[in-house]
């Protein structure tokens, strides 16, 4: 099947509100020129020095929205800033403060979300639920990050009724700080995400298929 029945075939069956992030990440411009094509917009990516030449190639394409998804080092926040319209994966406290103060220099508020860990992961970063409920107030303080909602990332290997829950429980931690947005749910799991309130869908290999090596 090619990228742009998967594509329409993918957002058929989504409810309204919830938003498919292509995760080209691992996948050259000519496919994302060519989902753009069929009016897919948002794209993801996690390595600064990938996303970078793909902007360049696809600098014509102006409606393009690029989201930074992966763990952002601290020196590589002005960057990401200068370059992407959604940060997904803000996970301390010393980083959303470096995204605030480097936004109000570049003149930019991109939105942001908290990556949140609702099961204890040693090889995911992000806040636990105590260390935002604490620092909430801080955070919100901050000009120029413009928080919108939380991100997570599930372990491999969870079983559904696990994986149902820790999602609803994003779902309910962001509805608890008012927060509108939550991006949950990859290839794998998206409708379980979907079904507990997901509002953005972060799906790579299921459109694109295997990365390229």
């Amino acid at each position: 099947m090619i990228l742009s029945d998967l594509l329409n075939d993918l957002k058929k069956l989504l409810p309204n509100g919830v938003n498919l992030l292509a995760v080209s990440k691992g996948h050259p411009s000519k496919s994302i020129r060519l989902l753009v094509d069929h009016g897919q917009l948002e794209y993801g990516e996690s390595r600064l020095q990938e996303a970078l030449p793909k902007t360049i190639d696809l600098s014509d394409m102006d409606d393009i929205r690029w989201h930074f998804i992966g763990r952002l080092q601290a020196n590589k926040v002005r960057k990401v800033v200068q370059i992407f319209d959604f940060i997904h994966s803000v996970d301390s406290f010393s980083i959303a403060e470096r995204i605030a103060r480097i936004s109000r220099e570049e003149n930019r508020s991109p939105k942001v979300m908290l990556q949140v860990k609702f099961f204890e992961d040693p090889t995911k970063g992000g806040f636990s639920v105590s260390e935002l409920q604490e620092g909430w107030q801080h955070l919100t303080e901050l000009s120029n990050l413009n928080i919108i909602g939380l991100m997570t990332i599930l372990p491999i290997g969870l079983d559904l009724d696990v994986r149902r829950k820790l999602f609803k429980d994003c779902r309910t931690f962001a509805d608890e700080l008012g927060l509108k947005d939550c991006s949950m749910g990859m290839s794998g799991d998206w409708q379980e995400a979907v079904d507990a309130g997901s509002t953005w869908i972060r799906v790579g290999s299921l459109l694109f298929g295997d990365r390229v090596k």
